[in-house]
């Protein structure tokens, strides 16, 4: 069963187990990268904001054996525990005054996202490009992210450089950065899914690689953060150190001091092969090798 086949019938289903109080939608989000999911959208009576369910990751539960109806029974747990009790206001959105605190920057590929760019302001970074969004926080969504378009910038009679210049002020202050080692990282990641610890060669594997992964806080969309005014400078020290950037998705990059003994090629060939095997198509950042130089005090591209 394809993707849109699937849907259809989840869509159907979902009509008949919400009943007519709900409008139940399927549509194609377009994600980072040019990646198109399918997503869910149930919307309650007299309701504003629909919690958007992917689809694509329950086409594989069902492929690999789960049942129709047990699919069927985890989207209808969750639309009822998402499901808003009123319709969110919005019309503060409207306003650049009520919103300039909270306009952020991250990082996208410019590959994979022309259609993308023309709609949206952006400044060039290297290969990659500097968007905008809203970070949203609210007690009745949560928090979120709401991405500035080319309409929103005219609604708003701004510009890409006064955009650029909040988004710069605002990002580190809402979203602080973090240095850890790979290490750490795993540890994290591993206790947040339950997982067991690596084994004691893996463990002394990954201590001993200088290693280090940057990103902000929240773990979302912190590669931005090899942009933070005098960041890379500070990690520098006063030792002067200069490092290779590997781009490890849109959400951390991992920095590795240059001793003189890495191959360039191979830390080509290694982020390559990782985008390719290991980090999920819509989160790739790029498939270049990066080098902090603290000479020039700037980020380039060498491979």
């Amino acid at each position: 069963m394809d993707i849109n086949e699937f849907a259809g019938k989840v869509c159907n289903a979902m009509r008949k187990t919400l009943g007519a109080d709900c409008r139940v939608e399927c549509k194609e989000v377009r994600k980072n990268n040019g990646v198109i999911l399918h997503g869910l959208l149930v919307l309650g009576e007299n309701r504003n904001v629909a919690p958007t369910i992917y689809l694509d990751t329950f086409l594989e539960a069902y492929e690999a054996g789960a049942t129709f109806g047990s699919i069927i029974q985890r989207l209808e747990d969750i639309c009822r525990e998402d499901m808003l009790r009123e319709s969110v206001d919005m019309e503060f959105f409207r306003s650049f005054e009520k919103v300039r605190d909270r306009i952020c920057y991250r990082l996208i590929g410019r590959k994979g996202n022309e259609e993308l760019l023309e709609d949206i302001p952006y400044i060039e970074f290297l290969d990659l490009a500097i968007c905008f969004y809203y970070a949203y926080h609210g007690d009745a969504l949560g928090d979120g992210t709401i991405l500035i378009h080319n309409s929103h910038m005219e609604l708003w009679d701004t510009c890409t450089a006064e955009l650029f210049g909040l988004a710069k002020r605002n990002t580190q202050k809402l979203f602080p950065w973090v240095c850890s080692s790979l290490a750490e990282v795993l540890d994290e990641i591993g206790a947040e899914d339950g997982g067991g610890q690596a084994s004691a060669e893996e463990d002394i594997f990954l201590r001993e690689m200088p290693l280090q992964v940057l990103s902000n806080e929240k773990r979302t969309h912190g590669a931005i953060c090899m942009l933070y005014p005098d960041l890379l400078d500070g990690l520098a020290g006063k030792g002067q150190r200069n490092f290779y950037i590997l781009p490890s998705s849109v959400h951390e990059v991992i920095l590795l001091t240059d001793t003189g003994a890495e191959s360039a090629g191979e830390l080509k060939r290694m982020v390559t092969e990782v985008n390719r095997t290991q980090v999920a198509p819509e989160e790739v950042l790029s498939d270049s090798l990066y080098y902090y130089d603290s000479t020039d005090k700037r980020v380039k591209i060498i491979f």
